[in-house]
């Protein structure tokens, strides 16, 4: 992943995907998911990404029900666009979307 100035940081679009994967899901498939994830971090418009579980923090105003979460910053709108129809992650979508039963998306762009 190329490396990110701060002046690229003052504008940004940030895709944030949380995952809930199926219960009954084999060790193997779960591997499996997280190997597809992981293979969205290096997709040429990906400025910065992260693939995480719920972290152990507990409070009140924290929802830990999310089984992954997929954090990826855009330079721009365009580029979010462009890595929605960009072949790697079209093969995720078809090859994971069998391991989870719902995925809630969060966007945001800098103001």
């Amino acid at each position: 992943m190329p490396a990110i100035s701060i002046i690229n940081l003052l504008s940004m679009f940030v895709h944030h995907v949380f995952f809930f994967l199926k219960p009954e899901l084999s060790q193997e498939q779960q591997a499996a998911f997280e190997a597809g994830v992981k293979s969205l971090l290096p997709i040429k418009y990906v400025k910065l990404g992260d693939v995480g579980k719920p972290a152990s923090t507990d409070r009140p105003v924290i929802d830990r029900s999310y089984s992954y979460s997929l954090l990826l910053v855009f330079e721009n709108l365009a580029d979010h666009d462009a890595y929605q129809v960009d072949p790697t992650h079209l093969n995720f979508v078809e090859t994971c979307k069998q391991y989870w039963e719902r995925v809630q998306i969060y966007d945001s762009e800098t103001v």
